[in-house]
C-alpha cells in the first residue's frame, strides 16, 4: 500500500487521511491506498487485503463495475453490503488525481442523527405521546426550557404550570400550543412564536416552535408528535429595538420644526402668515389668494389644488403631500393637513393647517429600509452558517471513531455518540441520564474503588480545567475493564459559567497490546544482538592465537625454504603470507566491530573542529600519497565518545579518497548544521558514486561492492560507521550518483552550551 498522503496532496491528503469513514484511492498505477479507517477495517478481516474484501461478492462486482465507470469520468454511488457490519453501506465512487476515490459511508438511525443535529444547533426537541405527554428531550431543550429533563418527562401541553404568552402578552393555553394543535389537526404547524417564563433566570425566553406529528402507518391516528424550538429571543429582543427605533423616528418627526398656517373658510389664504412667510421667503402680496400656489413645485401643483378644492367643498380634513420651495430655492417634501374650526353653529369659522417636513420621515423610512435589508442579510448569513454547521457536526458526530459524551455540572450524561456505546455496551439511551461515574468509571484497573475526587472527569466539573488522561480504564456493561485514554473539555454557557464536561474516549486495548510485543521484540533484539556481541568478541579474539601461530611458521618456511624449492612452492608460501594479513585484517576489523559500544566511559562535550583535525591526521599519509585534498567546516559541539567519533570520520574521510575517480583528483568535504536536538553532518567527496540499489546494503557487515583486486579492505568500514552512530543515538545514511561522487550523512546529538 501506499503513503496517502503522498498520493492526495498535502492538505487533502492530511484530511482524508484523518476521516473517520473508510476512504480508498486506486492509483492509475493499479496500487491500492488507504486511509486508516480503512486501513483498520481490513486489518480486522485476516488474510485479506484488497479494499474490496470489505464488501460482499455482489457488491465488490457492482463496485468494480462503478470503478470502471469512474475511470471513464463518471461518479456512482452504489448500496453496498459490508462484511463487519449489519448496516447497510453508501459507496462513492469519484475520478480523481488520475485515479478513483472511493468512500464508504455505513448509515445511522435519522432519529439518532435527528437528536444529535439538534444539540449540535442548540434547537430543543422533545417527542411527545398522543396525550401529549413529554416522551424524549435533547440536551438543548432543558436549557432553553429552564427545566430538566426529569421535570420535562411526563409533562403534557395542558399541564397548569406551563407559563406561556403570545406576543402581545395574551396567555397561550395549553390547548393551543403547537404541539396540541398538531396533534388535533394531524398537520404540521410551523414557525409559532412563544413566550416561555425560564424560572432559573427569572426571564421571559421567546421560542419559535414547529410541532411535526407523526401518524401510525396507514391511518389517520397520531402516533407521535416532534417538536422542534429555537431561542430566538435575541431576534425578538431586535424586533421590539426596531419597532421602539420606528417610534422615535416618527416622534422626531412630529418634533420637527413645522410651519402652521389658516385661511378663511372659502379656502383663500389671507396674511399675515408668519410661519409660511419664513419658509417660503414669500411676500403677502406674493402668497395672498391663491398665490401660496406658486411655491409648490409645478408637477405638484395641479393635485395639491385639486385636494385643496375637494376638502373645502366636502368639508372635510385637508390631506396632501407635496414639494415646496424654500427660502434657498430648495424643494422640500411636505406633508401638508388642514381641519375646518367650526362656530357654535357647526359652520366652518377658518380652516388651520400645518406643513410638516417630510425629510426626517423619509431618512427614517430609508434607515429602516436599511435596517430590515441589514437584518435580512444577517438572517441568511446565519442560516447559511446554520447549514454549515448542521452538515459539519452531522459529519463529525456521525463518522467520529471516537467515543463522545456530554456531562452537565452533576456528572450526568447529557449525550453519548454511537461509538462511546459501542465501545461501553451500553446503549445510547441507557447512557444518558445516568452518572457517568457510577455507569462506567467506578474502579480502578486494580479493582480498587475510584473514588469521585479523585476523578479527572470529575475535578474538570469542578474547576473548568481541561485534562489528558493518557492511561486508565473504564468499565463494560459486562463487567470487563476496557482500557481507554480521554480528554476532558469544560462548556460554558452565554453568560461564561462552567455547564459541563464534553468527554472525548478512545479505546487503546490495541494500542497497549501493541506496546507490550513491542516491548518483548525489543527486548528479544537487544538480547539476541548481546549475544551477537558476545559471540564475535569472542570468536575474533580466539581466532588471534591460531593464526599467529601459522603466520609465525609460515614466516619461519619463507626465511627457510623461499629459492630452494620450485617456484610454484614460493607462490603457495606468498598466497599463505596474503591469507594470513587478510586474517588478520579481517579479525581485528571484527574485534573493533563488537567492541563499539562496549567501551566504558560517558559522553562528553566535543568539538567537530577537534575531531576533524584528528582524523584528518589520520588520514595524511593517504591524502599525501594521492595527491587528495580535505576541507571541513563544522562549527558545531556534540556529545560523543572521542575515539570513537575519529574512528568513524576516518572511515567516512578513508572511504572518499580510496574511491577516487581515476580522471579528478580526490576531494573530500565535511560541513555540519543544527537539526533541533542533533547535528547533521555531511561528508562529500568526488569519487566513483555508489548505484542507488546498493544504497541499504552497504552498511552491512562483509559487503564489498568491488572485487579485492581493486580496491582492499574487508566490508567492514561503513557497517563500523553504522554502528558507531547508532550507539550515539543517530541515524546515517547515503545519497550518490554514480561517477559523481558521494555524500554520508549522519546525526549526532548536540551538545548543551556551556
Amino acid at each position: 500500500m501506499n503513503d496517502f498522503p503522498a498520493v492526495a496532496g498535502a492538505d487533502a491528503g492530511a484530511l482524508l487521511a484523518a476521516l473517520p469513514d473508510p476512504v480508498a484511492w486506486l492509483g492509475p498505477d493499479g496500487d491500492w491506498t488507504l486511509n486508516a479507517a480503512a486501513a483498520d477495517r481490513l486489518d480486522r478481516l485476516q488474510g485479506r487485503e484488497n479494499w474490496s474484501a470489505l464488501f460482499s461478492e455482489d457488491s465488490a462486482a457492482q463496485l468494480r463495475q462503478a470503478v470502471r465507470a469512474a475511470q471513464a469520468g463518471q461518479t456512482t454511488r452504489v448500496t453496498a453490503k459490508v462484511v463487519d457490519t449489519a448496516a447497510p453501506g453508501l459507496v462513492t465512487v469519484a475520478p480523481s488525481g488520475g485515479g478513483v476515490l472511493l468512500h464508504l459511508h455505513v448509515a445511522r438511525d435519522p432519529l439518532e442523527v435527528a437528536l444529535e443535529l439538534m444539540d449540535g444547533l442548540h434547537l430543543g426537541l422533545t417527542v411527545q405521546s398522543p396525550d401529549s405527554r413529554i416522551l424524549l428531550v435533547n440536551s438543548a431543550a432543558p436549557d432553553i426550557l429552564g427545566l430538566s429533563a426529569e421535570q420535562l418527562t411526563g409533562r403534557d401541553s395542558l399541564d397548569p404550570r406551563w407559563q406561556a404568552i403570545h406576543p402581545d402578552g395574551r396567555p397561550f393555553p395549553g390547548d393551543t400550543h403547537p404541539s396540541y394543535m398538531a396533534l388535533r389537526t394531524r398537520q404540521v404547524v410551523r414557525d409559532v412564536p412563544m413566550g416561555i417564563f425560564h424560572p432559573p433566570s427569572g426571564t421571559w425566553r421567546w421560542l419559535q416552535v414547529t410541532a411535526i406529528p407523526r401518524l401510525v402507518a396507514g391511518t389517520d391516528e397520531p402516533k407521535q408528535v416532534t417538536t422542534v424550538f429555537a431561542d430566538v429571543t435575541d431576534r425578538y429582543v431586535l424586533q421590539r429595538e426596531m419597532q421602539r427605533s420606528e417610534q422615535r423616528f416618527r416622534s422626531l418627526i412630529e418634533a420637527t420644526s413645522q410651519i402652521v398656517w389658516d385661511t378663511y373658510p372659502d379656502g383663500h389664504f389671507p396674511p399675515p402668515q408668519p410661519g409660511w412667510e419664513a419658509f417660503t421667503g414669500q411676500t403677502p402680496g406674493e402668497y395672498g389668494g391663491a398665490g401660496w400656489l406658486n411655491a409648490v413645485h409645478p408637477d405638484d401643483r395641479a393635485s395639491t389644488l385639486r385636494d385643496w378644492h375637494r376638502a373645502v367643498q366636502t368639508e372635510q380634513p385637508y390631506l396632501t403631500e407635496h414639494r415646496l420651495r424654500r427660502a434657498d430655492g430648495t424643494y422640500v417634501p411636505m406633508q401638508a393637513r388642514a381641519v375646518p374650526v367650526r362656530d357654535e353653529h357647526g359652520a366652518i369659522r377658518e380652516w388651520v393647517g400645518i406643513h410638516t417636513d417630510m425629510s426626517a420621515v423619509r431618512d427614517a423610512q430609508q434607515a429602516l429600509i436599511d435596517l430590515n435589508a441589514d437584518l435580512e442579510r444577517r438572517v441568511q448569513e446565519r442560516t447559511v452558517a446554520l447549514a454549515d454547521l448542521t452538515r459539519f457536526s452531522t459529519l463529525l458526530l456521525t463518522a467520529a471513531g471516537e467515543g463522545i459524551f456530554g456531562l452537565n455540572p452533576d456528572g450526568v450524561t447529557t449525550f453519548a455518540n454511537p461509538a462511546a456505546a459501542r465501545m461501553l455496551g451500553y446503549s445510547v439511551e441507557r447512557m444518558i441520564g445516568a452518572s457517568q461515574h457510577e455507569l462506567v468509571h467506578h474502579h480502578h484497573a486494580d479493582g480498587r474503588t475510584y473514588d469521585l475526587h479523585e476523578c479527572p472527569i470529575h475535578q474538570t466539573l469542578q474547576d473548568g480545567q481541561a485534562r489528558r488522561v493518557e492511561q486508565d480504564v473504564m468499565w463494560h456493561a459486562q463487567g470487563h475493564a476496557v482500557p481507554v485514554a480521554y480528554v476532558v473539555t469544560p462548556t460554558h454557557d452565554e453568560a461564561g459559567q462552567l455547564s459541563g464536561a464534553v468527554v472525548m474516549v478512545q479505546d487503546i486495548t490495541e494500542r497497549e497490546r501493541a506496546q507490550a510485543q513491542l516491548r518483548e521484540l525489543i527486548e528479544n533484539l537487544e538480547r539476541s544482538n548481546q549475544d551477537l556481541e558476545q559471540f564475535a568478541y569472542v570468536a575474533s579474539h580466539d581466532l588471534q592465537e591460531p593464526l599467529r601461530t601459522i603466520g609465525s611458521y609460515t614466516e619461519l618456511l619463507a626465511r627457510r625454504y623461499q629459492g630452494q624449492l620450485d617456484p610454484r612452492a614460493d607462490q603457495y608460501l606468498h598466497y599463505m603470507q596474503d591469507a594470513v594479513l587478510r586474517m588478520r585484517s579481517l579479525i581485528q576489523d571484527l574485534l573493533g566491530f563488537a567492541r563499539v559500544g562496549r567501551q566504558e566511559g560517558l559522553l562528553e562535550r566535543l568539538a567537530l573542529d577537534d575531531l576533524l583535525r584528528d582524523a584528518g591526521q589520520n588520514v595524511r599519509g593517504t591524502l599525501d600519497q594521492g595527491g587528495g585534498t580535505l576541507e571541513w567546516n563544522t562549527p558545531h559541539h556534540v556529545l560523543g565518545q572521542s575515539s570513537l567519533l575519529i574512528q568513524l570520520l576516518t572511515n567516512l574521510i578513508s572511504n572518499g579518497l580510496k574511491f577516487r575517480a581515476e580522471d579528478r583528483a580526490a576531494h573530500v568535504q565535511v560541513t555540519s548544521h543544527l537539526e533541533g536536538e542533533f547535528v547533521r553532518v555531511t561528508v562529500q567527496d568526488n569519487g566513483i558514486g555508489i548505484a542507488p540499489e546498493y544504497h541499504a546494503r552497504v552498511f552491512d557487515i562483509f559487503q564489498r561492492l568491488h572485487r579485492r583486486e581493486q580496491y582492499a579492505g574487508n566490508g567492514m568500514g561503513l557497517a563500523i560507521c553504522r554502528k558507531i552512530v547508532e550507539f550515539h543515538g543517530g541515524r546515517i545514511w547515503l545519497e550518490s550518483v554514480p561517477a559523481q561522487g558521494s555524500t554520508f550523512h549522519l546525526t549526532l546529538p548536540v551538545a548543551p552550551s556551556q
